[in-house]
């Protein structure tokens, strides 16, 4: 796949200062080879959604509906195709490979136009479009996880250790959750006793779990 040819960067954006502000004194400055792949795919994109606006925006020739929906960037040794809500875009024929672990902005780099089959171009790019016509699609709510039920073996140790008893009271949640999973998750009863004596002793000197092998 497409996607596969380069290893993704993290950042999909030409963060110089803008040369120019005119998009055609932009296309004409373009370096070497990429000039002339940058005109075909302004061209190819005023030709698939001709309503797009251009301007210029950190180096890059940006393309808005909306809001900006993808731009151009220009380097001495490839182009980029960056799209500002790509992380919202489907990408079935594996196009992007820049900024694959970003959740807004995704890039397509390419030394040759031919490297993009233009099908799935035009695909992704109407697919832009509508993104931009739409809100912003906000993360999911974070699901508030079960509580963790308390180990009958720990709270039977806790009644007779009162110091230990004080300490995992004064805990939150989080932390109180940490202890009784470990003790849970013991398979072996010599592992439980185990970690039974080290949940006391730990607790008993106002540690954490993750703090209870600190000296």
């Amino acid at each position: 796949m497409f996607g596969s040819l380069l290893t993704p960067p993290k950042i999909a954006m030409d963060c110089r200062a803008s040369r120019t502000q005119d998009p055609d004194d932009w296309i004409a400055t373009c370096p070497g080879f990429t000039r002339e792949i940058c005109e075909e795919l302004r061209d190819l994109i005023f030709r698939w959604e001709p309503d797009l606006k251009e301007g210029i925006n950190s180096n890059m020739l940006c393309f808005s509906g909306r809001k900006r929906v993808c731009a151009l960037g220009a380097f001495n040794d490839h182009v980029e195709i960056a799209f500002f809500r790509g992380g919202e875009v489907a990408d079935p024929a594996g196009l992007f490979n820049h900024g694959l672990e970003s959740l807004s902005i995704r890039g397509i780099k390419l030394k040759e136009l031919s490297e993009v089959p233009k099908p799935a171009l035009r695909a992704m790019l109407h697919a832009a479009v509508a993104v931009d016509r739409s809100p912003v699609v906000l993360p999911p709510p974070k699901v508030k996880r079960e509580p963790w039920p308390m180990p009958a073996v720990l709270d039977a140790a806790l009644k007779k250790h009162g110091k230990a008893a004080a300490f995992f009271e004064s805990l939150k949640p989080t932390y109180q959750r940490e202890y009784m999973v470990w003790i849970s998750t013991a398979k072996r009863q010599e592992t439980l006793e185990k970690r039974l004596a080290e949940t006391l002793s730990a607790l008993s000197a106002g540690k954490k779990w993750a703090q209870r092998k600190e000296a």
